[in-house]
């Protein structure tokens, strides 16, 4: 299989493997605000009006951009060699670029802001905070996976210890 076609099917696999826990986190979120409301979520659904498994599609994009990230700063370099808060501070740097990405459709007049309260640096200051999270705690989850599998495909390496 070509290269190029490899890294392509390693983002697509990235992207969904995000998404499906986007929007696990997504229901997680939705059932934690009914079964604790007095914490302040209304702030957040005020914003995020959409179905809380919609979470799926920023995460989708999310997993995406912090492929690329992780093909240009990781280039050559096996899972075992990479620390994990350099993973996650990865992910953080490609959770700030997919805030920045509504701001971008805006700017190219291939999305509008009409109808909305928030203009579109507010909006942008308001996502930023838990797209960045999500992505740093999604790209140290996905190091902790590929570290999890790499180990298992190894032959003759002992399981690790509960």
């Amino acid at each position: 299989m070509p290269g190029w076609l490899r890294r392509m099917r390693g983002m697509i696999g990235t992207g969904l493997t995000w998404a499906l826990g986007w929007a696990v986190g997504g229901v997680l979120l939705g059932v934690s605000s009914i079964l604790l409301p007095w914490l302040p979520w209304d702030g957040f659904f005020r914003i995020f009006d959409a179905p809380l498994p919609a979470l799926a599609v920023p995460g989708f994009f999310g997993g995406m951009l912090f492929s690329v990230l992780l093909g240009i700063a990781g280039r050559n370099r096996r899972f075992d060699e990479l620390s994990l808060p350099r993973f996650a501070a990865w992910g953080a740097a490609g959770g700030v670029l997919l805030s920045l990405l509504p701001a971008a459709l805006v700017l190219l007049g291939l999305a509008s802001t009409e109808g909305g309260s928030l203009g579109l640096w507010q909006l942008t200051a308001v996502i930023v905070a838990p797209l960045t999270l999500l992505s740093a705690a999604s790209a140290a989850g996905s190091l902790w996976f590929a570290r999890r599998s790499e180990a298992k495909a190894l032959p003759g390496h002992a399981a690790p210890e509960a």
